[in-house]
């Protein structure tokens, strides 16, 4: 029986919102990948994403979605057979596997045609809407998210999280440019994004920073194979009123493979095969999480172009503080400025006064500096760097963040803080 002549299409909708079902979407996205215009849109994982001699389990779901679109119904039940076999737990691979049953025998209409609680089977189309979607629009490789604009050497990778495709992308820095490596679905928050207080159950949108690495043996079941929490609320959430804490990535409790796409309170989910995976290639400290609603991804011509002037806004800076002219050091700070302590820019200025009024001669060297534009924003630039000035035989050395808030046509410090 052919999957693409089901009937009726009329009972097939996509209804918008949280209450959208898998029907037309999933018959249009097996359509994309049997035709050779969607198959140049995907990427298969490679083959060293298996993890303990297990094939991957979502590269087994797309080669059985891949045989039903070119209607290979015994050749897309046995993968899915083989799936099953291999992950027990994994509760889309078994309503799959039983749908390819039924369709031996009747026909089909929509993703799990079962008796079943509603809200599971919604659950389970949601998840496997996400997964399809994610082989439709994969990132192009020569295209890099705009919100990274410069990381230190020292950073081998960055995490990428993409709320509205429910993925996780792992981009690698090769001297300053970045490579995608792989990529993991993910689950996210049950009322999705822009965590402002805790009990929310959003997931927070920002620049973070992976703290610690927790292992599974520590926690409860619920928490999977480990947590790698990240720094919630950094210094910027709590300057805009944001609370809450305990904001991690965490694998699934042993009964389940995965999640649904909205399901936590707050945290970002992972399969506990693909959280250690992910785990080894983070640096406690170093390895930046950047969460967004929606990536957006930009040319290799744009990504210099905006890294060149977020470093220019830093290095006229260094100038000024240099030349000890309190003046051109203080209208690089806007008149909204409010310092990590809570100060304005007059309380915090007077701080800095003793070294900007030395007739001493200074150097002001800066290392290690990494710049993000923060997601979904055009007019805010988070700088971070390592400071180092000398003031006649003194030195001091400091980890500096800068927050650069565009005003009209200028742009200006928001918030500082030393770290």
């Amino acid at each position: 029986m052919s999957f693409f002549r089901i009937k009726p299409l009329k009972n097939l909708g996509v209804v918008c919102g949280a209450e959208r079902v898998i029907g037309l979407l999933l018959l249009v996205l097996i359509c994309g990948l049997a035709s050779p215009a969607g198959s140049r849109n995907i990427v298969d994982k490679p083959a060293t994403a298996a993890a303990v001699n297990k094939p991957d389990a979502e590269v087994m779901l797309i080669e059985v979605y891949k045989q039903l679109a070119s209607d290979h119904l015994r050749a897309a039940l046995e993968r899915a057979d083989a799936l099953v076999a291999a992950y027990p737990t994994f509760r889309l691979g078994h309503l799959l596997r039983g749908d390819l049953l039924l369709m031996q025998t009747r026909q089909v209409n929509s993703l799990g045609p079962v008796s079943a609680p509603q809200d599971k089977l919604k659950n389970l189309r949601d998840e496997a809407t996400v997964r399809l979607k994610s082989l439709r629009n994969r990132p192009d490789p020569d295209l890099v998210p705009r919100a990274i604009l410069q990381l230190r050497p020292d950073q081998k990778n960055v995490l990428v999280v993409d709320a509205r495709h429910s993925r996780l992308y792992v981009y690698e820095n090769l001297d300053g440019r970045l490579k995608l490596m792989t990529d993991y679905y993910i689950s996210q928050g049950k009322l999705g994004v822009n965590k402002l207080k805790a009990g929310d159950q959003k997931t927070p949108v920002g620049v973070y920073y992976i703290t610690s690495r927790l292992a599974g043996a520590r926690l409860p079941d619920f928490y999977g194979s480990g947590a790698l929490p990240i720094n919630y609320p950094n210094d910027w959430d709590r300057l805009n009123g944001r609370s809450g804490s305990g904001i991690w990535l965490h694998g699934t409790p042993s009964e389940t493979y995965s999640r649904p796409p909205l399901s936590s309170d707050g945290c970002v989910v992972l399969t506990n095969q693909d959280l250690n995976k992910l785990t080894a290639n983070v640096e406690i400290g170093k390895t930046p999480v950047i969460i967004a609603e929606q990536l957006e991804f930009v040319n290799q011509a744009k990504a210099t172009s905006d890294r060149a002037g977020a470093q220019k806004l830093v290095e006229v800076w260094r100038r000024d503080v240099e030349s000890l002219d309190a003046q051109r050091v203080l209208a690089h700070y806007s008149n909204d400025f409010k310092s990590e302590r809570g100060e304005n820019r007059t309380t915090w200025f007077a701080r800095q006064g003793p070294v900007l009024n030395s007739n001493k001669n200074v150097s002001v060297k800066l290392s290690d500096l990494t710049l993000f534009l923060y997601p979904g924003r055009d007019d805010l630039i988070v700088g971070t760097f390592t400071e180092e000035a000398k003031l006649g035989k003194s030195k001091n050395t400091s980890r500096r963040r800068q927050y650069w808030a565009r005003e009209g046509q200028q742009w200006k410090i928001i918030s500082e803080s030393v770290l």
